[in-house]
């Protein structure tokens, strides 16, 4: 993927797909593909701003959340189901 390819998917879009693939959360990681992609240095948002990326980042966690209950089990034994 190009950083223009990047761009144009959008901060959100894009850390879904990497969680969609395996990578594991980490909210630090997702605030600095925010703030790089505005052109920002990676700790430059704060207070609300920072609260609203967290709601987001929640969010995007959210979507990934298990199905059942075997499923939350293989995730804490670190299985990997296929998607």
């Amino acid at each position: 993927m190009t950083a223009e390819e990047l761009r144009d998917m959008g901060a959100d879009a894009a850390y879904l797909r990497l969680l969609q693939s395996g990578g594991a959360p980490h909210f630090i990681g997702y605030y600095a593909l925010v703030m790089g992609l505005q052109g920002r240095p990676w700790n430059d948002c704060k207070g609300e701003e920072k609260k609203a990326l967290r709601l987001r980042f929640d969010a995007l966690k959210a979507e990934l959340a298990p199905a059942n209950a075997i499923e939350s089990a293989l995730n804490e034994l670190g299985v990997i189901l296929p998607r």
